[in-house]
């Protein structure tokens, strides 16, 4: 199998197909999902490397590709269940995001994930961390979701985003996957700090 593949419209596509791994195991993982009478068996997945990126067309009218960011992790498992088939990333995944330069603008950390095919949507919990490498801003929360067709993250849960000179606290947010701009719903206080001492 192939070490990395490319997806189109950010969708995680390659996860359920199972490519893009760098090791791809086809024996059985140790919880099937029941679904009536019938139990699901997970496949399994390591060491996973995937391009993620949205079709274009060329002056000339040829389709093409254009690279969007880089997706890792260590262990994935997938479900394909005939009406909402999903995929695991149980073990920690890490997301590079690009810039138009194809350099990392932006990254994505989070202990858990789970991709919903259908819905182009990932949810994300357990320590998400969201940083722009240009602004210096971070976003720490308990669980976020990421929207692969706005290209948007949204949660309805607390959030703590640091800048370079101070801490926003606030419940809701939304913003763009880069985390260029973000909007939290209900601002519940701001420190000012010093740029040293603001965790990383």
């Amino acid at each position: 199998m192939p070490s990395v593949s490319t997806i189109n419209k950010i969708g995680l596509v390659v996860f359920i197909a199972c490519l893009g791994v760098v090791a791809c195991n086809d024996k059985a993982a140790v919880q099937p999902v029941a679904t009536g009478p019938h139990k699901i068996i997970p496949e399994e997945a390591t060491d996973l490397t995937s391009l993620l990126s949205e079709p274009v067309t060329d002056s000339s009218g040829k389709l093409g590709a254009r690279v969007k960011g880089k997706l890792t992790a260590p262990y994935m498992l997938r479900y394909q269940l005939a009406d909402s088939p999903y995929a695991e990333f149980p073990r920690t995944l890490h997301v590079d995001f690009y810039n138009d330069s194809l350099k990392t603008e932006s990254q994505l950390d989070s202990k858990y994930g789970k991709y919903y095919q259908n819905q182009e949507k990932v949810f994300l919990r357990d320590s998400v961390v969201v940083k722009n490498l240009k602004k210096g801003d971070t976003l720490r929360c308990k669980q976020l979701w990421w929207d692969q067709h706005t290209e948007k993250f949204y949660t309805d849960d607390s959030v703590r985003i640091y800048t370079p000179d101070k801490i926003l606290y606030g419940t809701g947010m939304e913003a763009d996957q880069n985390f260029r701009w973000y909007t939290i719903k209900k601002l519940s206080g701001v420190v000012l700090t010093a740029g040293s001492a603001i965790p990383k």
